[in-house]
């Protein structure tokens, strides 16, 4: 067989169609209102994303130019200025969402605060000064490396407000994998806690971050959140106690008008090589990506509490738990700690306690909810789910079954999302409210999105055939560059196919135009000439009853080739 394109080997062919009683309160609810948004988007996609970034955003400055592209660079919504905490934050201050809970948050030892957008903002106003009062400004860098906590969300806002450009570090980060994002990103500043808790016990986030920043000139400042109990170093003159700063502020902080391009925040991802890359998104762009696919995918009301369980570490957390539902006005949901404690009964607790409504979570999650067994969700009333939805990585369609029966009691529609820290917003994912779902697919591209399934040379490959996922056409929410390294981001993603993103992903797409994601093309497994995805062989394995998780890698073989051993944790 040639190498042309993938093997696909998953077969699943069990439809749900969304309920009437859903379609009929959805926002998109009919098949005409969505071909007619997909109509709109096909015909000019300027002109769409244009209509959607003046009605979904706030501007200072409205922009002309929709879109500047010198492949592979993009500029959108050109001469605009914004603010991106301006859009999550005051423009509801003037509408009855002023007194309405922005974020509810709950400790993993129980304690709980919530926030309502008003308190939100003066929060946020007043820390956005303690970082002008340590000489923080606009285009500087600022390094946040937090728990799960109240301050993560302040903070990052706090950034976007002054146009500092935030960059999150996932609070299970070494301190030497944080050393390399600081000193790359030359961040000014880092905000940091004591500690955080998981599992019970303490992370000691401050002194990882000392040991991180020892000797880094770049780092001027450090503040710290008192989270947790345990004794840090406090270094004279370079570090601050969040507590007693932020009570030396005013809250009077008009947001900063920013140019549309201006960098709101770096991501750092590993990829399979090479040190670290910082994905760098855009202000402008990536809320727009970030807002319309949050009301869109998750078919957001007023009257929802939303709960992704992503860590903010995660372009996830950055998308869905922050800027996306903040910007539509909805309450979201953070929890510190770990799913499992101290009980495996934590996320459905806490379903049952704020009554949530929206449920955005990870396959992995969901497989370890398995193994755990049902009698953990069946402890709580999850009546008030209306929607769940899946991110991370493709769903195996035995899990999506026990998630859509046992979670969801076969009413709420499932919303399997594929996209990735560059995309920055959703780009393959069900409309509930209108798209049959199939277990195991994120079913069709948004509209706006232009993907394909490719073979190796770029050419589109037969429906039910194996190959390369890439996307045609520039979209808002795009990366922008590597951080500092813009010849690393041409090679990257664009160098494959010149012109079109490479996602790194491979695909197949079935008789009804639905997206099957097959894994990382860089972990295909060659079996006697077929190339087949992990994940595809994965599923098949966590498929038998007995099996909770599988992992699968290549092994050499004599006779064909290549092998694979399957790694299985059991399920007890």
């Amino acid at each position: 067989m040639s190498e042309q394109h993938l093997t696909s080997i998953l077969q699943e062919e069990r439809v749900f169609p969304p309920s009437a009683d859903f379609a009929a309160a959805a926002r998109i609810g009919s098949a005409e209102a969505y071909q007619a948004l997909c109509d709109e988007a096909s015909a000019d996609p300027e002109a769409f994303w244009a209509r959607l970034a003046r009605e979904k955003l706030d501007w200072f400055t409205p922009f002309e130019t929709t879109l500047k592209w010198e492949p592979p660079f993009a500029e959108w919504f050109v001469e605009g200025r914004i603010n991106a905490a301006y859009n999550c934050l005051d423009r509801h201050l003037s509408t009855s969402r002023k007194n309405k809970a922005a974020i509810i948050w709950e400790g993993e030892p129980g304690e709980t605060r919530i926030y309502t957008y008003q308190t939100l903002h003066h929060e946020v106003c007043r820390f956005a000064n303690v970082l002008k009062k340590l000489g923080v400004g606009t285009g500087d860098r600022v390094a946040l490396y937090l728990p799960m906590i109240p301050e993560l969300a302040i903070a990052m806002l706090a950034c976007a407000r002054i146009g500092a450009t935030h960059s999150i570090i996932f609070g299970g980060f070494s301190a030497e994998a944080m050393r390399d994002r600081i000193d790359d990103a030359q961040a000014k500043l880092v905000v940091t806690a004591t500690g955080g808790w998981r599992r019970g016990q303490v992370i000691p986030l401050k002194q990882m971050v000392d040991e991180a920043i020892d000797g880094l000139a770049c780092v001027k400042e450090v503040v710290v959140v008192e989270r947790t109990p345990n004794a840090v170093q406090m270094e004279p003159g370079r570090d601050h106690w969040w507590h007693d700063i932020i009570d030396s502020v005013s809250a009077d902080c008009p947001a900063e008008p920013l140019p549309a391009e201006h960098p709101l925040y770096i991501l750092y991802t590993s990829g399979t090589t090479g040190k670290p890359k910082g994905v760098v998104h855009s202000t402008a762009g990536y809320l727009l990506g970030a807002t319309y696919t949050s009301e869109l995918v998750f078919d957001l009301k007023d009257t929802d509490t939303y709960w992704c369980t992503a860590d903010i570490g995660w372009v996830t957390g950055h998308s869905y738990v922050i800027y996306g539902i903040l910007a539509n006005g909805a309450t979201t949901v953070m929890y510190e700690g770990a799913p499992n404690f101290p009980n495996p009964d934590r996320f459905w607790q806490i379903i049952d306690r704020y009554k949530v409504n929206i449920f955005y979570t990870a396959p992995t999650a969901i497989r370890a909810f398995i193994k755990w067994g049902e009698k953990w969700p069946l402890r709580h009333d999850l009546s008030s789910l209306r929607l769940l939805g899946t991110v991370g990585e493709p769903i195996n369609p035995e899990a999506w079954i026990w998630y859509h029966t046992l979670i969801g009691k076969k009413r709420c529609p499932i919303v399997d999302t594929w996209w990735q820290t560059e995309t920055g917003a959703m780009m393959i994912a069900p409309v509930p409210g209108v798209t049959p779902t199939k277990p195991g697919t994120a079913t069709r591209p948004l509209p706006g999105i232009d993907v394909a399934v490719v073979d190796k040379d770029g050419q589109p490959v037969a429906k039910g055939q194996g190959g390369y996922l890439v996307v045609r056409q520039p979209w808002p929410s795009m990366l922008r560059t590597v951080y500092g390294d813009p010849t690393r981001y041409e090679q990257q993603y664009w160098s494959r196919y010149p012109g079109i993103y490479f996602t790194g992903d491979g695909a197949r797409q079935d008789a009804d135009g639905y997206f099957w994601i097959m894994g990382r093309v860089d972990d295909v497994l060659n079996i006697s000439g077929h190339r087949l995805g992990t994940m595809e062989v994965e599923s098949a394995l966590v498929s038998h009853p007995a099996v909770a998780e599988a992992a699968v890698v290549g092994r050499p073989d004599e006779i064909r080739g290549g092998g694979h051993c399957g790694l299985c944790d059991p399920r007890r």
